[in-house]
């Protein structure tokens, strides 16, 4: 008889296996597929199939208690806000596991779990994310330069592009306004290029310096 048989122990004791299956079920919502060992995905696919059970109906008591399981809240907010409606018209059968073989090693029989897509959901996502990259590489190309030379015809190719040649043109302008100046007269010079005749004192203190 199958008396107090269950579930699967896994070989761990019940704290190693709960966040063995938490660790599951969170990799399970976040990338919606993943590889692990048959008797683990069998394990796994009852407890994310009850997470998403939660999610569907939505409100704030269920909210809670994935998040008391479910580890980071951007993937409860993905269960409730992107899973859950894929499945409004579905009851169970959220999951499918597919067999891969026995791995190299220890023979262990592994297999893939993965969330179940219908055909029209599968279309659907797959214009969306196309429709999200073509925006993306138009944003790209449209973005305008942010430097400070963007209005005077510099070319837009980033801000640091911009940010050099406002600079290299801003250096460039005081150099000339230096060079248009007139130069002033060096002190000490007259007239004709003669020196004015220096005062005694300047003489002693040369004097003084000089040991005469």
């Amino acid at each position: 008889m199958r008396h107090r048989k269950d579930h699967r122990k896994l070989s761990r004791t019940h704290s190693h296996r709960r966040a063995l299956l938490r660790n599951l079920v969170t990799s399970l919502i976040q990338h919606e597929r993943i590889e692990t060992t048959l008797a683990k995905a069998k394990e796994a696919r009852r407890v994310g199939e009850r997470m998403i059970t939660f999610a569907k109906r939505g409100d704030l008591s269920a909210r809670r208690h994935v998040a008391r399981y479910v580890h980071g809240e951007d993937n409860v907010r993905k269960l409730f806000d992107t899973v859950a409606p894929w499945y409004e018209t579905r009851n169970g059968g959220y999951t499918r596991i597919l067999k891969l073989g026995r791995r190299l090693g220890d023979a262990g029989e592994m297999a893939l779990l993965e969330l179940v897509k219908s055909s029209e959901l599968r279309e659907k996502l797959r214009r969306e994310e196309e429709a999200a990259a073509k925006e993306k590489q138009k944003g790209g190309k449209a973005a305008p330069s942010r430097g400070k030379g963007a209005g005077k015809g510099a070319p837009a190719e980033g801000e640091a592009a911009s940010a050099e040649e406002s600079a290299a043109a801003e250096k460039k302008a005081r150099r000339e306004k230096k060079a248009s100046q007139p130069k002033p007269e060096r002190p000490g010079k007259g007239i004709g290029g003669f020196a004015p005749p220096k005062t005694g004192k300047t003489r002693g203190r040369q004097r003084g310096k000089s040991g005469e």
